[in-house]
């Protein structure tokens, strides 16, 4: 009996603060929800963006040498628009380091492995060497670890 008096005497007490449990736990899990969903809502536009930089390579055939393995940027240099598209995918790549780093977005599988494959090719090297000054250090840092990855 003395519990059923206690429950009587503190019900709206005890009924505001299993609601307010309540409401915080809810507000919890949409708020982790919430964040899962803007995680793969990100990877979706950076997938995006990846596509739109690459389909340059089709749109503009001049750019087929930025992938030849056997390209030598000491004997033909690299041009202007090899020099802005490694600039596109560099750019980009750093939106989605940063990204990754800050936990907005889900990590693509294989980036490092594709980080060190285009980084290896003669001209994303000589345009990288040029421009890892211009990044932030962070940046640089997870490039070059990708490039000494193997």
């Amino acid at each position: 009996m003395p519990i059923l008096h206690w429950l009587i005497q503190h019900a709206s007490g005890f009924l505001n603060a299993v609601g307010i449990i309540g409401s915080l736990l809810f507000t919890g899990y949409s708020l982790h929800s919430e964040a899962k969903t803007r995680r793969v809502a990100n990877l979706i536009a950076l997938t995006e963006s990846h596509r739109q930089v690459w389909a340059e390579m089709f749109r503009k055939p001049q750019l087929n040498r930025v992938l030849d393995a056997g390209a030598d940027p000491t004997k033909q240099a690299v041009s202007d628009e090899e020099m802005i598209f490694v600039n596109l995918v560099i750019q980009h790549l750093s939106i989605v380091f940063h990204a990754m780093r800050d936990e907005l977005t889900i990590p693509p599988e294989g980036l490092r492995r594709d980080v060190w494959w285009f980084f290896s090719l003669p001209i994303p090297q000589a345009v990288w060497e040029r421009m890892k000054i211009l990044q932030n250090d962070a940046f640089v840092a997870f490039v070059e670890e990708c490039r000494n990855w193997k």
